[in-house]
């Protein structure tokens, strides 16, 4: 059997090999930490699932509209608007199954084969991969720990060629928590509407921001942004819904329109009951997600302590999401019981066999030298992690 040229040029998702690796090591009773998946260890709040329990039994299980319900448009139109002073018609507006199937049916819409798209690296893992299926070549600016991991307008504009169709713009970022401010925004977004080029602006972090910082989405920084710009978000990481599968798009009416064509020929509508269940999400009672984010903050503070006070490792702190991303490249070329640590891949592979904790490698990213660690799980388990992880190095 020949397997398409397109599927071999990709790879399976690290980090969900990770995770299975971790599970499976549970399952096999191996006391393994899991800082490797991104996803909030909280249950999904009762009035969500109770809007769930009304939709089966209230008889809405069949079919719905490709786009979305226009219940839920308006629901994610109110919440643009109040949230991100942003305004949107219905017809600017597609649900689809996740964030990711989002994404993957942007890059299907607005890619022609050659077409460039912009990726800040440490990337999250899939942009890469999504952007060659559809034809394109993704482009990789490098960011480090000491630039704060960000892309700047001078970065940005080294790497434009006629080709360029696009950026993504995460904020704040998978892996690194990086948050942009309004004013690097406005100076990315100056850029974009120069050389007009699409942002994609991929948002799903946005209700996890700390130290009272203030969320903005590149689109809010002017009217000419908001017309380039492709506003990705859903209720995964915010309302603790991963396995709901509920993401959302935001954008021009053409760009929309074709999503709807894409996913009219693939998955059809989204999960109707889910779709109910995110109309209580995001119309409901807020509080439960703020109850989310200050835990996560405490959390975060604890993580960042304990890795900065480990001889050898030096983490920046992020202003959002739920990961740290520490540099560990002090440790690259030493040796653990006569094996040296080449990279990240060998470094990862060392902790869960010999400290029992699931990290994923920074070259996951795009990004050598670095780990990515979760701390969407218990305090307890980071703490006992972080303890776990201090003695491994310590052997090192």
């Amino acid at each position: 059997m020949n397997i398409s040229k397109r599927v071999q040029s990709i790879k399976p998702s690290p980090t969900l090999a990770i995770d299975a690796k971790a599970k499976a090591l549970k399952e096999q009773g191996v006391d393994i930490i899991n800082f490797g998946v991104g996803e909030p260890d909280f249950d999904t709040p009762q009035s969500i699932k109770n809007a769930a329990i009304n939709a089966i039994n209230s008889g809405f299980t069949k079919y719905c509209h490709v786009p979305g319900t226009l219940e839920i448009k308006n629901a994610i139109i109110e919440k643009l608007k109040r949230d991100n002073d942003l305004v949107y018609t219905p017809e600017q507006i597609i649900v689809s199954s996740g964030a990711k199937h989002s994404l993957y049916n942007l890059f299907q819409s607005i890619i022609d084969d050659g077409d460039e798209v912009i990726v800040p690296a440490p990337y999250w893992v899939s942009y890469p991969d999504m952007i060659a299926l559809a034809g394109g070549k993704p482009v990789i600016i490098q960011t480090t720990d000491k630039t704060n991991f960000k892309a700047t307008p001078e970065t940005i504009e080294k790497v434009l060629t006629k080709k360029t169709k696009a950026i993504v713009i995460n904020s704040p970022s998978n892996p690194t928590g990086v948050t942009y401010s309004q004013e690097e925004l406005k100076t990315i977004a100056d850029v974009c509407v120069k050389h007009k080029i699409f942002i994609i602006s991929d948002d799903i972090y946005e209700k996890l921001v700390y130290d009272n910082f203030k969320f903005i989405s590149i689109a809010q920084v002017s009217p000419q942004a908001k017309e380039l710009t492709i506003v990705i978000n859903g209720v995964s990481k915010a309302y603790a819904m991963t396995g709901w599968r509920i993401g959302y798009t935001a954008g021009p009416k053409d760009i929309i329109s074709a999503m709807s064509k894409i996913q009219s020929q693939s998955t059809s509508n989204a999960c109707s009951i889910s779709i109910k269940a995110a109309v209580e999400a995001l119309n409901g009672s807020q509080e439960c997600v703020e109850n989310m984010r200050k835990e996560f903050e405490k959390r975060r503070d604890y993580i960042v302590t304990r890795l900065n006070s480990i001889h050898g490792i030096t983490c920046r702190k992020p202003e959002g999401a739920f990961y740290v991303f520490p540099n560990i490249k002090e440790f690259l070329g030493k040796t653990f019981d006569s094996k040296t640590i080449n990279t990240d891949l060998e470094f990862a592979d060392y902790l869960i066999n010999y400290a029992k904790i699931a990290v994923v490698p920074g070259t996951a990213f795009g990004a050598e030298g670095y780990i990515r660690l979760s701390y969407a799980t218990s305090i307890e388990n980071i703490k006992s992690g972080m303890d776990r992880l201090e003695t491994a190095l310590k052997k090192v």
